[in-house]
């Protein structure tokens, strides 16, 4: 089946390039058919113009994007509508997550018959180089979806997925929220219309300088908030898909 990576970027114009490039020589030769789709964000640097480089060295890779910044759930759900993959799945473009996942994601799937596949760094088996501080935050997120969602995930945030096309198309048109916390709101869209997802451990390197990277502590308070909303609306309203 044909595969559509989606790689959403936001002023990484001094990586995107080569991180593009070698997801894509990652995936030659050890997948079929597959696209990779760049989003640029609304990037204030040069993201535009690098990934352009990209595309023109290789015609596997794709620009998607547009000019102003509107949040990493709005340009997972853009990259979505412009997907023709029968499966859908993306990665962070830093590439913390080395792209090799994917070829293991895309194995696993096949031999299980799972419906997603999304990478956790609380399975057992994941190797993380990964600040004391984000490892604390991740698991208070954890305890806040276990009691408000009920549903069995260790954790929803780790930016590798691949999505089976039929669950990630009709989820996205509805997504609300344009954040971090995009991720929740696909996955519960997704598992109340009877998705049957899997964990899979991760080996995450972290590259960035800050604790929290490009996650500021109102990026926190935000993914907290738009939680209760997506909550809300799924088992209070039970407003979505009417």
């Amino acid at each position: 089946m044909r595969l559509s990576v989606i790689v959403p970027a936001y002023n990484e114009g001094d990586r995107i390039r080569e991180n593009l490039l070698e997801i894509s020589q990652t995936l030659k030769g050890n997948t079929g058919d597959f696209e990779i789709l760049a989003v640029n964000d609304g990037s204030s640097d040069n993201t535009k113009e690098q990934i352009l480089k990209a595309c023109e060295e290789d015609p596997d890779i794709k620009y998607a994007g547009y000019d102003q910044n509107r949040g990493k759930g709005s340009a997972i759900k853009h990259g979505v509508e412009v997907a023709s993959g029968e499966l859908i799945g993306f990665i962070d473009a830093d590439l913390d997550i080395a792209p090799h996942h994917l070829v293991t994601y895309l194995k696993h799937m096949d031999e299980s018959g799972c419906d997603i596949v999304i990478g956790s760094k609380m399975h057992k088996e994941s190797k993380l180089d990964y600040p004391p501080l984000r490892r604390f935050v991740s698991w208070g997120y954890f305890v806040i979806l276990k009691i408000l969602f009920g549903m069995n995930l260790k954790d929803t945030q780790t930016g590798i997925k691949i999505y089976k096309a039929g669950f990630i198309k009709k989820a996205a048109p509805v997504l609300r929220v344009k954040g971090y916390a995009f991720d929740i709101e696909l996955l519960a869209l997704c598992a109340r219309d009877g998705a049957k997802i899997e964990e899979l451990p991760v080996e995450i390197i972290y590259r960035r300088d800050k604790s929290f990277g490009r996650i500021r502590i109102s990026d926190i308070f935000r993914m907290f908030f738009d939680t209760i909303g997506i909550w809300w609306n799924l088992r209070v309203r039970r407003s979505y898909f009417k």
